[in-house]
Parts: structure tokens; C-alpha cells; sequence
């Protein structure tokens, strides 16, 4: 780990639920436009590009209101760099399962993140992860599995778009787990803001260096799409961020399965387009889950008000 002085965040779990929960919202709604991006015909490495460079200045507005340039400051400058490599990684990954699949499937794939996260938080940041917390991710699972429908899918193995699509929605899922554990350890010195702009200026990079071998001419049309996925991509990395500095990664991930939800609403309202039915069994065991996880956790630390931001 790179030499910081430590600030760790006041705790408020509740507050990082919330966080996590819109930014899964968010992530929905990015996803949406990543589709439709992909059908104008506009590359996914200058989806990457503009997603991570219209970031930039949103989140600079943001530190000059908000503590001033001196707030993006850092002595991480190899912790930032590492987490942009694996960050970029991820989105490309997460990028492409969206293209490849359809957006309630590749969600799906995705909610497999929490059983990493768990494991990584317990092995990588030594976070404390009881016996109720472990049961409610392994429910999680079997929900997960339910919509899967892996015997019915999966029987003729991993071939083709849709089985590409699956590996990379999966390589994606780790990648998020891992991405998710650097920025808690990020957060243990450095304020969102500070996470997100380095992360979008260290990336935007080797993106800049492939963007001309694959840029094209956009019309008003396309480049409010483009606009779209900025903003849309500076809400969720704030709130990801936001929500990893106020709360465990065993407390804030399960919230991760409320995209589930929110991909089928995108789905069937932008594509029209509905997901198996087995997905309307294991969709309220993951939800469920990740409900008695974050009550769980808050009757833990009611009367513990001194770990808990009032």
C-alpha cells in the first residue's frame, strides 16, 4: 500500500446502502444507453472513451465547490493507477456482456460479484464476515442459479455470441469484486471525488491512444447519447465510491442485486424484451437476501453509535 496518512470516514451504513442502492439505478440506466450506442454503430473503446472523459470535468466542478482543486490531490498515486487498470478492464467487460447478451441476463451474471467480494473482502482487507452474512450471500447464489436456469441455458455449453458473452459477463464479475475491494482500501485515505477523477484521467490514457483507430463522424443524436453515458457514468462512479467509504464491502454489495430489478423494468420498457420466467422465482430470493443482509447489519450497529456517522 502507498504511504497516506489515514482518514478513514466516518461510518454510516444506512447512508451507504442508499448510495449503492441509486447507483445501481444509475448503472441501469448507463446500460441502457451502452445498447444504444452499440445499435448506432459507435465502438465500445470510444463508449469507454467519452463515458470516462465527460466524467472529468463534472467531477472537477464538483471538488472546486466542494473543497477546492487541493481536494484531488494525492500521495497514490500507484494505488490510483492500479485500480484504473483493473476499473478499465472491468468496464470493458461489463460493456461488452451488455452488448452480447440481454441487459436482465448480463445483470444476472453480474450479481454473482457479491460471493467474490466476500471472499476478497475477508482474504485481502481481513473484514470480519459472520455466519449470517456468509448464509445470506449463499442464498443470494441459489437465487442467482434459479434464474440462470443453467440445465436449460447452459446444456450445450459456451459456444457462440451468446456463450462468448456469458465468459465475458463472468470475467466481469470478478473483475468487479476486485475493483470493489481497491476502491475500499482507496477510501481509507481518499474522498470520493479524489477516487473517481483519477480513476477517469488515468484511464481516458490508453483510451485515447486506441480512439482514433476506431473513432466516427456522430450526429446530434449520437452525441447525446455519448452525453448521456458521461453523466450517467459520473452518478455511478460517485455513489459507488461514495457508498464504499461509508460502509463494509459485505455491507454495501448486496445491494448490488436490486439491479436485477431495474434491468428487467430497462429491458422490457427500452427493448421490449421480458426475462424467463425463472428469473420471477430467483428474483425475490436475491433481493431478499440482500434485505436481511442490510437490516442484519443495522440492528448490529444501532447501539454502537460512536461507528455509526450521526
Amino acid at each position: 500500500m502507498d504511504s497516506a496518512q489515514s482518514f478513514a470516514a466516518p461510518q454510516n451504513y444506512l447512508g451507504g446502502i442508499a448510495l449503492r442502492l441509486l447507483a445501481m439505478a444509475s448503472l441501469s440506466l448507463m446500460f441502457v444507453l451502452v445498447k444504444y450506442i452499440d445499435q448506432a454503430g459507435i465502438h465500445v473503446i470510444e463508449s469507454l472513451f467519452w463515458r470516462q472523459a465527460l466524467v472529468i470535468p463534472i467531477v472537477f466542478a464538483w471538488a472546486l465547490s466542494h473543497g477546492g482543486v487541493a481536494s484531488l490531490k494525492t500521495q497514490r498515486i500507484g494505488a490510483h493507477a492500479r485500480r484504473a487498470m483493473m476499473g478499465l478492464g472491468g468496464m470493458f467487460c461489463n460493456f461488452g456482456a451488455m452488448i452480447l447478451l440481454p441487459m436482465a441476463e448480463a445483470t444476472t451474471f453480474s450479481l454473482s460479484v457479491p460471493i467474490f467480494a466476500v471472499i476478497f473482502a475477508a482474504l485481502l482487507l481481513g473484514e470480519a464476515t459472520g455466519w449470517q452474512r456468509w448464509g445470506a450471500v449463499i442464498v443470494g447464489f441459489v437465487g442467482v442459479l434459479v434464474v440462470l436456469d443453467p440445465m436449460t441455458n447452459f446444456a450445450g455449453g459456451f459456444g457462440g455470441d451468446h456463450g462468448f458473452g456469458t465468459l465475458v459477463a463472468l470475467t466481469g464479475a470478478v473483475m468487479t469484486a476486485l475493483i470493489t475491494i481497491a476502491v475500499r482500501d482507496l477510501g481509507q485515505t481518499e474522498n470520493a471525488t479524489t477516487i473517481v477523477f483519477w480513476f477517469s484521467l488515468l484511464s481516458i490514457v490508453p483510451l485515447g491512444i486506441a480512439l482514433p483507430f476506431v473513432v466516427t463522424p456522430h450526429d446530434g443524436y449520437e452525441w447525446l447519447l455519448l452525453l448521456g453515458l458521461g453523466f450517467s457514468g459520473a452518478v455511478v462512479q460517485m455513489s459507488l465510491t461514495g457508498a464504499l467509504r461509508l460502509a463494509p464491502v459485505g455491507v454495501v454489495i448486496p445491494m448490488d442485486y436490486s439491479a436485477l430489478l431495474w434491468s428487467i423494468a430497462c429491458g422490457w420498457w427500452f427493448f421490449g424484451t421480458l426475462p424467463a420466467g425463472t428469473t420471477w422465482i430467483g428474483a425475490p430470493i436475491i433481493v431478499a437476501s440482500g434485505l436481511v443482509i442490510a437490516w442484519r447489519e443495522h440492528r448490529r450497529h444501532i447501539n454502537r453509535p460512536k461507528e455509526v456517522a450521526a
